[in-house]
């Protein structure tokens, strides 16, 4: 009897070690998000001063999108300019938080929303911290302009702005789902409350 007891005991408690663990595959999938978008800002922006540096807008697809560099002190889409260091916390604090969630992670969606975030925060964050004027206060490269040059229609913007938006507005597509962030649903989950209360 008591064998059976242990080893039903047991039978529980590997499916809930195994949701606890920091490393299950909704998690490797958000930081493989994060790192792709990380690695592919770091490279477009080096492409970007290598090759805009001290020249003229270049315009590409009939005028729809102009490559020109612009270094941003501001948030993304040049909000905020001026509050650099503050913008640097905020991004750290973003950071942060979205890896002590990612402990609950369950949904694929969550994850690919989460990544590109985190993706995206960090690749701002390279330039607050390692670029001109200094640790902190770096100026974020932007490089894309659309239908018109100097961000005359839209700010310009980069891939990391774009990646956050992105990533933010899957995360309330989730919310008006009712999609949670250990992948059920709110509304399962408030009709099972309600049918244990009854």
């Amino acid at each position: 009897m008591m064998e059976r007891v242990s080893e039903h005991a047991s039978q529980r408690s590997e499916p809930a070690e195994a949701e606890a663990s920091p490393t299950g595959p909704k998690v490797r999938l958000l930081a493989l998000i994060a790192v792709t978008v990380l690695a592919l800002d770091v490279v477009t922006k080096v492409v970007a001063v290598a090759q805009l540096e001290d020249r003229a807008p270049v315009e590409i697809l009939g005028g729809l999108v102009y490559l020109q560099l612009v270094r941003n002190p501001g948030a993304a889409f040049s909000i905020a300019t001026g509050y650099t260091w503050v913008l640097t916390l905020v991004a750290i604090a973003v950071a942060v938080v979205i890896v002590r969630v990612s402990r609950r992670l369950r949904s694929t969606g969550w994850a690919v929303a989460l990544g590109l975030v985190l993706g995206g925060a960090l690749g701002n964050l390279t330039d607050r911290l390692f670029r001109a004027p200094g640790p902190l206060q770096g100026h974020v490269v932007d490089v894309v302009s659309l239908l018109a040059p100097d961000g005359r229609v839209w700010p310009v913007f980069n891939l990391a702005d774009s990646s956050i938006v992105c990533g933010g507005a899957l995360l309330v597509l989730l919310a008006l789902l009712g999609r949670e962030l250990d992948g059920t649903r709110s509304g399962k989950r408030a009709g099972k409350g309600e049918h244990a209360g009854e």
